[in-house]
């Protein structure tokens, strides 16, 4: 049996490629939370909390976390209960954390996850098989475009489009004017047959703008709407108002969350994370609600480093119900990048090794655990240093 032994946590900062951010978004992405399991035998977990602090669902009833808060809570918390856990009972791990504290859950997930890389090099297998097996063997990539000039935006969905990307995500939700126009002149620019979906990330002020928004979107034929407004009953005003499928983000944490929105009707699409319940455990019981109700799932996430995007992969491979093209990076390190700009959203990544990305899809890795080891010397290179 391989327990738990020793827990550590490393704050970890990485170089943006250029800046991302969505509406209501007030500090960089990449300051993130490492946590690094080591078994009784010697075997090692990562995993990762991609902590924001203005990231914490509709009217904040899940609040935000930092990386100071949840390296506290798991040091002071979560650790002491998880050390002694068996490494591959994850059911069991979460009990234990959740008797300890209420919510928290991405300082949760980040040990779920490294729970999960452990069992599986412990016993050398893919942590897609302690899910259950994979649905796909590769995962179609949605490039995200942030709230950047359009001249610029534009430029960058070319790009992508050139390296194999097929579907293009388009931060809105600040100025329907702008973001009409944006729209606009990305649809012109990539041609009819490339996906474009939008999402306002709860910025329209209520659902008449954001269904008058929307509405004039619609002959540059979206994909989906995401998280037009805040709320679950909003949501659905507007799902019932306009032809684009809506995806519900930011209403949608738990599984009780899509139970709530397949009885309001309030979205056809449900994004899940491996974060936002507190795990891939609990990442996978949503998706077993959504596809009970028939809510079609992408996995986005919050740009992940390489670390969390490992669990990504894995959770998209393994769900069934994941018929959407996902919203997660291609990791790779500096060494790899050359001067590509499909998934990059950082100029140095910390795994060793890139993903494989080809034709606009991740190929799910088959090594044990997570699949990508992670690079110390990275992790050490893009430690924060405490100011104690």
């Amino acid at each position: 049996m391989i327990t738990i032994e020793r827990v550590e946590t490393f704050h970890v900062s990485l170089p943006v490629r250029r800046a991302h951010k969505w509406t209501g978004l007030t500090e960089p992405i990449g300051g993130y939370v490492l946590v690094k399991l080591t078994g009784n035998e010697g075997t090692i977990g990562w995993g990762e909390a991609p902590v924001l602090k203005d990231w914490g669902g509709d009217y904040g009833r899940y609040y935000g976390e930092t990386p100071g808060m949840t390296i506290q809570l798991i040091h002071s918390y979560l650790a002491p209960v998880v050390i002694g856990a068996e490494a591959g009972n994850i059911a069991e791990l979460h009990q234990r954390m959740d008797g300890a504290i209420k919510g928290y859950p991405y300082a949760k997930a980040a040990l779920d996850m490294a729970a999960y890389d452990l069992a599986g090099r412990a016993i050398g297998v893919p942590v897609w098989m302690l899910l259950g097996g994979h649905a796909r063997d590769s995962i179609h990539v949605t490039h995200s475009i942030g709230l950047l000039p359009i001249e610029e935006a534009v430029r960058e969905c070319v790009q992508v489009l050139s390296e194999g990307i097929r579907t293009i995500k388009i931060k809105v939700g600040v100025d329907p004017q702008r973001d009409i126009k944006i729209v606009r002149q990305v649809r012109e620019a990539v041609g009819p047959e490339v996906d474009i979906c939008v999402d306002a990330n709860q910025g329209y002020s209520n659902p008449r703008e954001a269904i008058r928004t929307i509405r004039s979107m619609e002959s540059y034929r979206l994909k989906y709407v995401e998280q037009p407004v805040e709320g679950i009953a909003r949501l659905a005003e507007v799902a019932r108002a306009i032809d684009t499928p809506v995806m519900a983000d930011e209403s949608a944490w738990t599984a009780h969350d899509v139970l709530e929105i397949a009885e309001r009707k309030a979205a056809e699409i449900v994004s899940i994370y491996t974060t936002k319940p507190g795990g891939l455990f609990r990442a996978m019981e949503m998706a077993a609600v959504a596809r009970a109700a028939g809510l079609l799932c992408n996995v986005n996430g919050s740009v992940e480093t390489g670390v969390g995007n490992r669990a990504n992969i894995q959770l998209a491979a393994a769900i069934p119900g994941i018929m959407l093209s996902c919203v997660v990076p291609v990791s790779t390190p500096a060494e790899a990048q050359k001067g590509q700009m499909a998934g990059i959203y950082y100029k140095d990544d910390l795994i060793r090794a890139p993903f494989i990305f080809s034709e606009g899809s991740i190929k799910v890795p088959e090594g044990p655990g997570m699949g990508m080891d992670v690079d110390p010397a990275k992790v050490a290179r893009y430690q924060v240093k405490s100011h104690e």
